[in-house]
């Protein structure tokens, strides 16, 4: 086919990093191809930092044409949570003209095969990986991210996980053989002898709900997962974060067209202000892979409407660390105010109730009450974000009006261990930035009982808000824990202690309920950070999420095998 020798000469070029991605996920150690540091760019046709801002500018207040199908109107309207109007437009699609040009190219697509799919996929990510510096300025500027943190979490950790997406399904449609010759033993008689021919065939259209706070960490892994597995990708951007993923189809078009295939295979649904076209999308029959990241009430209302469809849901939990004991006093403070307070706790993973018994903790430097424990956490993230300029390298802007509502709504809810501030930010002087607020609360004494706090701490606060919950025991504190993932589901469980029964019991509620668990984190390594290709972002099986970054379960079922049998 024509697509044959461009995709050929992509497999020989990317071959050798899809085998080192396969190789880390089967032994999870660390690997990543995409440089973490913004001064590792501006070579070999990467954009260097001030190109990457040049190019960034350059989009500012422009059309943003695609050139897709069906396209009837345009549309546009964000505004950086640092307070500047982006003013760019993008096409607003008639989705009965798109879907049908965007099913057209799959038959193509899927007798590419694996490993052609998987190149292309990879020569998408390396085009962005070379405007690693332009995406970082959009992801900033739609998410609210500090810049350093839009530049990793928005580029290189989101291209890890892309790539990671890639790998997995590529593992999962080699394991069974392109061809097998069948052959059953008859006695005497002639064998029965049959060939047969296996190739993995996608579902269909494949829909990206985007989200606000993470557009490409969060959309990249549905969109190559569904991608490499032969399906086309429609992205439905947050309204509110339409460029990263904007650019993202951008340049997926120019590769499949590039390549052969036909460029419609990815294409944009961006919307009018307030149109609200998830739901239609999502119960469409064209429409047979969800991936969405957002709200619990969403992300259920997709599970039991978008029946025609794979979903994939991320929504939100309630996450919690117990602390038991420490023989690091200092280093799991600053560890926790780090995870407190990183871009105001506006990520699905960052911690929300600290789990504190009423009679204190253990640690190296003596017995601590909880009021001491809780008063020193609010002084080391007081004193981490002390300074404003790496208060806002840290926080970075609050990305929407609901998050400053919850966050000044707390300090009703209880004492205040630690009040927020607000910090003027000398760049972008509209940008809304406050540091963190911790509110005492008394947690359940048994796990039958109720008390009148817990309306706050066992519902999610989207935000910078944290709860120093004060239980009986540890062991009170397990049972809380239990049925906070059991009731509300949790993305990330942190605990601290010194005893291998407590370690252990702690390990066996996070196995029986199904969350991810970090002990006695006190360095460079936070509980609300996850590596591609080694860490699992979720579980599945909590109501937090029904799927996890990244899995073989995140992919296999993407496509389907279809066996053709002859006589031999």
């Amino acid at each position: 086919m024509a697509a044959e020798p461009s995709a050929h000469a992509l497999i020989a070029k990317h071959r050798p990093t899809l085998d080192q991605a396969l190789e880390a996920i089967r032994t999870r150690a660390y690997w990543s191809p995409h440089p973490e540091h913004p001064k590792a760019y501006g070579e070999n046709g990467s954009l260097g930092m001030a190109e990457g801002k040049a190019a960034f500018d350059a989009l500012l207040g422009t059309r943003l044409d695609l050139a897709q199908p069906g396209t009837d109107d345009w549309v546009g309207g964000e505004i950086s949570p640092y307070g500047i109007e982006l003013g760019v437009t993008y096409p607003h699609a008639d989705v009965d003209t798109l879907l049908p040009a965007m099913k057209a190219g799959q038959r193509a697509w899927r007798d590419a095969g694996a490993e052609a799919r998987a190149a292309v996929c990879l020569e998408i990510l390396k085009r962005i990986s070379d405007r690693t510096h332009e995406f970082a300025h959009a992801v900033m500027h739609t998410s609210g991210q500090a810049f350093m943190m839009a530049f990793q979490a928005g580029g290189p950790h989101a291209q890890d996980r892309g790539l990671e997406a890639v790998a997995y399904a590529y593992a999962e449609q080699v394991r069974t053989p392109d061809e097998a010759a069948w052959s059953k033993p008859q006695g005497k008689r002639d064998p029965l002898a049959l060939t047969k021919k296996f190739k993995p065939v996608p579902r269909g259209i494949a829909l990206v709900i985007g989200c606000n706070t993470f557009p490409t960490w969060n959309g990249y892994p549905g969109l190559f997962a569904s991608l490499a597995t032969g399906n086309a990708v429609l992205v439905k951007p947050h309204p509110r974060a339409v460029l990263p993923l904007a650019l993202t189809v951008r340049v997926a078009r120019e590769v499949l067209a590039e390549t052969g295939f036909d460029p419609n295979l990815v294409a944009l649904a961006a919307e009018r202000p307030g149109e609200g076209i998830a739901k239609d999308l999502a119960t469409r029959p064209e429409i047979r892979i969800i991936d969405y990241t957002g709200s619990t009430s969403f992300g259920d209302w997709l599970e039991a409407n978008a029946r025609q469809a794979e979903v994939y849901t991320e929504k939100a939990g309630v996450n919690t660390v117990l602390v038991d004991s420490t023989d690091d006093y200092k280093g799991m403070l600053s560890n926790l105010a780090f995870s407190l307070s990183l871009y105001s706790g506006q990520m699905c993973t960052t911690p929300q109730n600290v789990l504190i018994p009423r009679d204190g903790i253990t640690t190296d430097e003596g017995a601590k009450s909880y009021e001491e424990v809780v008063n020193d956490l609010a002084k080391s993230v007081a004193g981490l974000l002390g300074d404003d300029a790496r208060a806002n390298a840290l926080l970075g802007a609050i990305v929407n009006p609901d998050v400053k509502a919850r966050l000044e709504a707390a300090a009703s809810l209880g004492e205040v261990a630690l009040a927020a501030r607000e910090i003027t930010h000398p760049e972008f002087p509209d940008a809304v930035v406050r540091t963190p607020v911790i509110v005492k609360l008394d947690g359940a004494r048994k796990y039958w009982e109720r008390t009148d706090d817990e309306a706050a701490y066992m519902s999610e606060c989207f935000g910078p808000v944290s709860f120093a919950v004060a239980v009986d025991s540890v062991a009170d504190g397990l049972d809380l824990l239990r049925r906070t993932i059991a009731e509300k589901g949790a993305m990330t469980v942190g605990a601290y202690t010194t005893s291998d029964e407590v370690a252990e019991a702690v390990e066996e509620v996070c196995l029986e309920e199904c969350a991810q668990l970090s002990l006695n984190l006190t360095g460079g390594v936070y509980v609300n950070q996850t590596a591609a290709f080694s860490d699992f972002h979720g579980s599945g099986g909590n109501p937090a999420a029904n799927a996890a970054l990244c899995d073989g379960a995140f992919v296999a079922n993407r496509f389907r095998v279809v066996e053709v049998r002859r006589e031999a």
